[in-house]
Protein backbone atom coordinates (compact mmCIF):
# COMPACT_ATOMS: atom_id res chain seq x y z
CA UNK A 1 0.00 0.00 0.00
CA UNK A 2 1.15 3.07 -0.84
CA UNK A 3 0.79 6.69 -2.21
CA UNK A 4 -1.54 9.84 -0.31
CA UNK A 5 -3.76 9.59 2.06
CA UNK A 6 -6.33 13.23 2.95
CA UNK A 7 -6.95 13.14 6.48
CA UNK A 8 -9.30 15.61 7.95
CA UNK A 9 -7.14 16.11 11.46
CA UNK A 10 -9.40 16.19 14.46
CA UNK A 11 -9.36 18.50 17.16
CA UNK A 12 -6.55 18.03 19.90
CA UNK A 13 -4.52 15.85 17.43
CA UNK A 14 -1.20 16.35 16.49
CA UNK A 15 0.00 15.59 13.59
CA UNK A 16 2.38 13.05 14.93
CA UNK A 17 -0.47 11.38 16.94
CA UNK A 18 -2.18 11.44 13.51
CA UNK A 19 0.85 9.33 11.87
CA UNK A 20 1.10 7.04 14.97
CA UNK A 21 -2.68 6.19 14.42
CA UNK A 22 -2.02 5.49 10.91
CA UNK A 23 1.15 3.10 11.65
CA UNK A 24 -0.86 1.04 14.19
CA UNK A 25 -4.25 0.98 11.79
CA UNK A 26 -2.56 0.06 8.52
CA UNK A 27 0.43 -2.07 9.85
CA UNK A 28 3.20 -0.31 8.59
CA UNK A 29 6.16 2.27 9.99
CA UNK A 30 6.47 3.90 6.33
CA UNK A 31 4.02 6.60 7.13
CA UNK A 32 4.36 10.29 7.53
CA UNK A 33 3.12 14.10 6.57
CA UNK A 34 4.29 16.98 4.14
CA UNK A 35 4.09 19.60 7.59
CA UNK A 36 2.38 19.68 10.72
CA UNK A 37 -0.84 21.08 11.78
CA UNK A 38 -1.55 22.86 15.04
CA UNK A 39 -3.27 19.90 17.58
CA UNK A 40 -6.03 22.85 18.33
CA UNK A 41 -6.35 23.34 14.16
CA UNK A 42 -9.03 20.78 11.80
CA UNK A 43 -8.48 20.09 8.37
CA UNK A 44 -6.39 18.54 5.47
CA UNK A 45 -3.13 16.69 6.63
CA UNK A 46 -1.52 14.92 3.22
CA UNK A 47 -0.38 11.45 4.80
CA UNK A 48 2.43 9.71 2.64
CA UNK A 49 2.37 6.37 3.14
CA UNK A 50 5.01 3.37 1.85
CA UNK A 51 6.89 4.63 -1.22
CA UNK A 52 5.08 7.90 -0.71
CA UNK A 53 7.55 9.05 1.78
CA UNK A 54 9.53 10.30 -0.67
CA UNK A 55 8.11 12.47 -2.41
CA UNK A 56 7.81 14.49 0.67
CA UNK A 57 10.02 17.19 -0.54
CA UNK A 58 7.75 17.70 -3.40
CA UNK A 59 4.84 18.79 -1.07
CA UNK A 60 6.14 20.76 1.62
CA UNK A 61 6.11 23.76 -0.46
CA UNK A 62 2.55 24.06 -1.75
CA UNK A 63 0.48 26.61 -1.06
CA UNK A 64 -2.40 26.37 1.38
CA UNK A 65 -6.07 27.68 2.28
CA UNK A 66 -7.64 28.14 5.85
CA UNK A 67 -10.56 29.01 7.18
CA UNK A 68 -10.27 31.96 9.94
CA UNK A 69 -11.80 32.71 12.98
CA UNK A 70 -10.42 35.57 15.13
CA UNK A 71 -11.31 36.76 18.59
CA UNK A 72 -11.61 40.42 18.68
CA UNK A 73 -10.53 42.62 21.76
CA UNK A 74 -7.79 40.21 23.71
CA UNK A 75 -4.36 39.12 23.00
CA UNK A 76 -2.91 36.41 24.19
CA UNK A 77 0.96 35.45 24.31
CA UNK A 78 0.65 32.61 22.18
CA UNK A 79 -1.46 34.51 19.46
CA UNK A 80 -4.44 31.68 19.86
CA UNK A 81 -6.79 30.70 22.27
CA UNK A 82 -4.49 27.91 24.44
CA UNK A 83 -2.40 30.96 25.25
CA UNK A 84 -2.40 33.47 28.65
CA UNK A 85 -5.03 36.45 28.28
CA UNK A 86 -1.94 39.38 28.36
CA UNK A 87 -4.71 42.37 27.02
CA UNK A 88 -8.54 42.63 26.83
CA UNK A 89 -9.89 46.18 25.20
CA UNK A 90 -13.14 47.39 24.30
CA UNK A 91 -13.77 46.80 20.56
CA UNK A 92 -15.97 49.43 18.89
CA UNK A 93 -18.41 48.06 16.14
CA UNK A 94 -16.76 47.51 12.98
CA UNK A 95 -17.37 48.34 9.46
CA UNK A 96 -17.91 45.35 7.88
CA UNK A 97 -16.45 47.51 4.22
CA UNK A 98 -13.38 48.24 6.55
CA UNK A 99 -13.04 44.79 7.55
CA UNK A 100 -13.15 43.90 4.03
CA UNK A 101 -10.60 46.74 3.05
CA UNK A 102 -8.04 45.95 5.53
CA UNK A 103 -8.15 41.91 4.57
CA UNK A 104 -7.53 43.08 0.96
CA UNK A 105 -4.56 45.27 2.01
CA UNK A 106 -2.79 41.68 3.02
CA UNK A 107 -2.69 40.54 -0.91
CA UNK A 108 0.43 39.78 -2.50
CA UNK A 109 4.36 39.45 -0.90
CA UNK A 110 5.24 40.75 2.06
CA UNK A 111 7.70 40.26 5.12
CA UNK A 112 6.00 38.46 8.02
CA UNK A 113 7.45 37.71 11.62
CA UNK A 114 6.75 34.39 12.85
CA UNK A 115 5.31 34.57 16.60
CA UNK A 116 7.71 33.69 19.45
CA UNK A 117 5.37 30.11 20.11
CA UNK A 118 6.58 28.47 17.24
CA UNK A 119 9.10 25.88 16.16
CA UNK A 120 11.10 28.08 14.32
CA UNK A 121 15.07 27.23 15.55
CA UNK A 122 17.22 29.91 16.71
CA UNK A 123 20.76 29.25 17.36
CA UNK A 124 19.78 25.83 17.69
CA UNK A 125 16.68 25.94 19.94
CA UNK A 126 13.27 26.10 19.09
CA UNK A 127 11.47 29.78 19.05
CA UNK A 128 8.85 28.62 21.99
CA UNK A 129 11.34 26.80 24.21
CA UNK A 130 12.29 30.58 24.67
CA UNK A 131 8.79 31.76 25.21
CA UNK A 132 8.65 29.30 27.98
CA UNK A 133 11.08 30.88 29.65
CA UNK A 134 10.30 34.10 29.87
CA UNK A 135 13.47 34.42 27.32
CA UNK A 136 12.91 37.37 24.50
CA UNK A 137 14.97 36.41 21.22
CA UNK A 138 14.89 38.47 17.96
CA UNK A 139 13.13 36.30 15.01
CA UNK A 140 14.21 37.25 11.58
CA UNK A 141 10.80 38.21 9.16
CA UNK A 142 10.47 35.77 6.27
CA UNK A 143 9.24 36.55 2.80
CA UNK A 144 5.47 34.96 2.51
CA UNK A 145 2.72 35.33 -0.09
CA UNK A 146 -1.29 36.11 0.39
CA UNK A 147 -3.01 35.20 -2.46
CA UNK A 148 -6.61 35.53 -1.30
CA UNK A 149 -8.42 36.87 1.59
CA UNK A 150 -12.00 36.33 1.47
CA UNK A 151 -14.48 38.08 4.15
CA UNK A 152 -16.96 35.22 5.23
CA UNK A 153 -19.03 36.87 8.74
CA UNK A 154 -18.62 39.97 11.62
CA UNK A 155 -20.35 38.60 14.25
CA UNK A 156 -20.17 39.51 18.47
CA UNK A 157 -16.20 40.46 18.11
CA UNK A 158 -15.22 37.65 15.43
CA UNK A 159 -14.00 38.10 11.94
CA UNK A 160 -14.26 35.10 9.99
CA UNK A 161 -12.50 34.78 6.67
CA UNK A 162 -10.78 32.68 3.89
CA UNK A 163 -7.04 32.78 3.04
CA UNK A 164 -5.06 30.90 0.64
CA UNK A 165 -1.66 31.55 1.51
CA UNK A 166 2.46 31.00 0.87
CA UNK A 167 4.12 28.02 2.72
CA UNK A 168 5.22 29.67 6.00
CA UNK A 169 2.61 31.64 6.63
CA UNK A 170 1.37 31.78 10.52
CA UNK A 171 -2.48 32.74 10.25
CA UNK A 172 -1.91 33.71 14.04
CA UNK A 173 0.58 36.52 13.51
CA UNK A 174 -2.15 37.67 10.33
CA UNK A 175 -4.91 37.79 13.04
CA UNK A 176 -2.74 39.90 15.07
CA UNK A 177 -1.63 42.37 11.88
CA UNK A 178 -5.41 42.35 10.73
CA UNK A 179 -6.35 43.51 14.36
CA UNK A 180 -3.70 46.20 14.40
CA UNK A 181 -4.89 47.86 11.00
CA UNK A 182 -8.42 47.19 12.20
CA UNK A 183 -6.87 49.66 15.29
CA UNK A 184 -7.86 47.13 18.08
CA UNK A 185 -6.16 42.98 18.96
CA UNK A 186 -7.12 39.95 18.29
CA UNK A 187 -6.27 36.49 18.78
CA UNK A 188 -6.58 33.29 16.12
CA UNK A 189 -10.16 31.43 17.97
CA UNK A 190 -10.40 28.68 14.93
CA UNK A 191 -8.49 27.85 11.99
CA UNK A 192 -9.45 24.99 9.32
CA UNK A 193 -6.68 24.06 6.55
CA UNK A 194 -9.21 23.34 3.80
CA UNK A 195 -6.83 22.59 0.64
CA UNK A 196 -2.92 22.02 0.56
CA UNK A 197 -2.24 22.54 -3.27
CA UNK A 198 -4.37 19.47 -5.17
CA UNK A 199 -5.69 18.21 -1.51
CA UNK A 200 -9.09 19.46 -0.68
CA UNK A 201 -11.38 18.43 2.43
CA UNK A 202 -13.85 17.02 0.53
CA UNK A 203 -11.71 14.13 -0.58
CA UNK A 204 -10.63 13.80 3.48
CA UNK A 205 -11.40 10.77 5.89
CA UNK A 206 -11.43 10.87 9.40
CA UNK A 207 -9.82 9.18 11.81
CA UNK A 208 -12.72 7.44 13.04
CA UNK A 209 -13.26 6.61 9.45
CA UNK A 210 -10.51 4.15 9.31
CA UNK A 211 -10.69 3.05 13.26
CA UNK A 212 -14.21 1.94 12.68
CA UNK A 213 -13.83 0.40 9.33
CA UNK A 214 -16.29 3.15 7.83
CA UNK A 215 -14.24 3.90 4.57
CA UNK A 216 -12.14 1.68 2.61
CA UNK A 217 -8.18 3.33 2.94
CA UNK A 218 -7.06 1.46 -0.21
CA UNK A 219 -10.30 3.42 -2.22
CA UNK A 220 -9.30 6.68 -0.11
CA UNK A 221 -5.61 6.27 -1.63
CA UNK A 222 -4.12 9.14 -4.11
CA UNK A 223 -1.35 7.37 -6.45
CA UNK A 224 2.34 8.55 -7.07
CA UNK A 225 0.63 8.64 -10.38
CA UNK A 226 -2.13 10.85 -9.80
CA UNK A 227 -0.34 13.43 -7.63
CA UNK A 228 1.65 14.19 -10.23
CA UNK A 229 -0.72 13.79 -13.09
CA UNK A 230 0.07 17.39 -14.55
CA UNK A 231 3.77 16.61 -14.85
CA UNK A 232 5.49 15.25 -18.17
CA UNK A 233 5.77 11.69 -19.02
CA UNK A 234 8.28 9.71 -20.63
CA UNK A 235 8.11 6.07 -22.17
CA UNK A 236 11.17 3.78 -21.84
CA UNK A 237 11.84 0.80 -23.44
CA UNK A 238 13.12 -2.47 -21.69
CA UNK A 239 16.61 -2.14 -22.26
CA UNK A 240 16.83 1.54 -20.78
CA UNK A 241 14.15 0.84 -18.02
CA UNK A 242 16.59 -1.44 -16.61
CA UNK A 243 19.71 1.13 -17.03
CA UNK A 244 17.44 3.81 -15.04
CA UNK A 245 16.08 0.98 -12.45
CA UNK A 246 20.06 0.38 -11.93
CA UNK A 247 20.94 4.47 -11.78
CA UNK A 248 22.39 5.38 -15.20
CA UNK A 249 21.81 8.43 -16.49
CA UNK A 250 19.49 8.64 -19.81
CA UNK A 251 19.93 11.83 -22.32
CA UNK A 252 16.53 13.06 -23.37
CA UNK A 253 16.03 16.59 -25.58
CA UNK A 254 13.39 17.73 -23.12
CA UNK A 255 13.35 20.57 -20.27
CA UNK A 256 14.00 19.80 -16.89
CA UNK A 257 11.76 18.92 -14.36
CA UNK A 258 10.06 15.90 -12.73
CA UNK A 259 8.73 13.51 -15.51
CA UNK A 260 6.52 10.11 -14.72
CA UNK A 261 8.29 7.20 -15.75
CA UNK A 262 6.70 4.48 -17.76
CA UNK A 263 6.99 0.97 -19.35
CA UNK A 264 4.52 1.45 -21.90
CA UNK A 265 1.45 1.54 -19.99
CA UNK A 266 3.27 0.70 -16.79
CA UNK A 267 3.76 3.75 -14.96
CA UNK A 268 7.48 2.83 -13.17
CA UNK A 269 7.86 6.05 -10.71
CA UNK A 270 9.40 9.32 -11.24
CA UNK A 271 12.85 10.58 -12.81
CA UNK A 272 13.97 13.94 -12.26
CA UNK A 273 15.68 15.10 -15.90
CA UNK A 274 18.49 17.94 -15.45
CA UNK A 275 20.72 19.38 -18.16
CA UNK A 276 18.95 16.85 -20.61
CA UNK A 277 20.24 13.78 -18.19
CA UNK A 278 17.13 11.89 -16.48
CA UNK A 279 17.62 10.22 -13.13
CA UNK A 280 15.85 7.72 -11.18
CA UNK A 281 14.00 9.46 -8.14
CA UNK A 282 10.73 7.34 -6.34
CA UNK A 283 10.19 3.75 -8.14
CA UNK A 284 6.87 2.64 -6.86
CA UNK A 285 6.23 -0.21 -5.04
CA UNK A 286 7.17 -4.01 -6.29
CA UNK A 287 9.05 -2.58 -9.07
CA UNK A 288 12.42 -3.16 -8.64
Amino acid sequence: MEGVLIINKPKDFSSHDVVNVLRKELNTKKVGHTGTLDPKATGVLPILIGNATKISKYLVEHDKTYSVVMELGTRTDTLDSEGKILETRKVETLDEEKIKEVLSSFLGKQKQIPPMYSAIKINGKKAYEYARNGQVVEITPREIEIYEMKFKKYFDNQISFIVKCSKGTYIRTLCQDIAERLGTIAYMKELQRTDVDIFNIKDAISIDDIKNKKKDVKEAIISIEEVFSKNGKIVLADEKLQYFLNGVKLTFDMQDGIYRVYQKNKFIGLGILEKKLLKRDVIVEGEI
